[in-house]
């Protein structure tokens, strides 16, 4: 059972097993939480490890990585695709449908996607994905660089949005490092952030307290920029 704990509780999603045989996940992330106030948790994929965690968790972030295999939302399987784990997939698609589920213990878990986890709570909520953002987008916008590095754009926010209210700015610049993006946006979200070139950004849901997912990874620049910071601030005072 949770109990009144000086700093909640909040569980990250951690990266797949590695060739070194280790589960492991970048140190940005903690450190975002715990700037917050929070007690970072890692989750490692793999097991139903996840069933006994859960209950004990006062908020959840499904972090960033690579990509989820097209077939969980019947997509093409691109040559760009890259670093399929299936056991993450069901790890963290078993946590999403936990979340997502509103008559659920959980249903009303504050939740925070990042990037791969944005992509996460759209499919299990019944949305798709842009395979590969350049084929449909073009090149106008850069989303990563090559290879495959974090590189900035702007970012306009909904000025109505729950977003925006926990931002406190409708425009900014963000750290992006993704080939792929949300195409179909299911009812229980609604996108409230774009690219300059029309890539949805973020996605909240208006019935949730604290269910929101950007593309763009604060966690790269929160240390430094207060805007990105406030979304992990957010997240813990939902927490509390």
């Amino acid at each position: 059972m949770k109990t009144n704990r000086a700093r909640p509780l909040v569980g990250l999603s951690a990266y797949g097993l590695t060739d070194g045989d280790r589960y492991h996940l970048p140190a940005d992330y903690v450190k975002a939480v715990r700037r917050a106030g929070g007690c970072a948790v890692l989750l490692p994929p793999g097991g139903e490890d996840w069933r006994e965690a859960l209950p004990l968790l006062d908020a959840l972030v499904l972090t960033g990585g690579g990509d989820i295999n097209p077939d969980r939302y019947h997509g093409a399987r691109h040559e760009t695709i890259y670093n399929l784990d299936e056991a993450r997939d069901a790890s963290e698609f078993a946590l999403a449908d936990a979340v997502l589920d509103g008559d659920g213990d959980h249903g009303g878990l504050p939740t925070l996607g990042i990037c791969r986890g944005a992509q996460v709570l759209n499919i299990a909520a019944g949305g798709t994905l842009f395979e590969h953002l350049p084929d449909h987008y073009g090149a106008a916008v850069a989303h990563r660089a090559p290879p495959r590095e974090p590189v900035a754009h702007a970012v306009t926010v909904d000025a109505t949005s729950k977003l925006h209210a926990v931002l406190g700015s409708l425009h900014f610049t963000c750290q992006s490092w993704h080939h792929q993006a949300l195409r179909e946006i299911p009812p229980l979200f609604k996108p409230v952030a774009w690219a300059p070139d029309g890539a949805v950004e973020a996605i909240e849901s208006p019935g949730r307290r604290f269910l929101l997912a950007v593309q763009w990874h604060p966690e790269l620049t929160a240390a430094e920029d207060a805007v990105q910071q406030k979304l992990f601030d957010a997240l813990v005072k939902a927490a509390r």
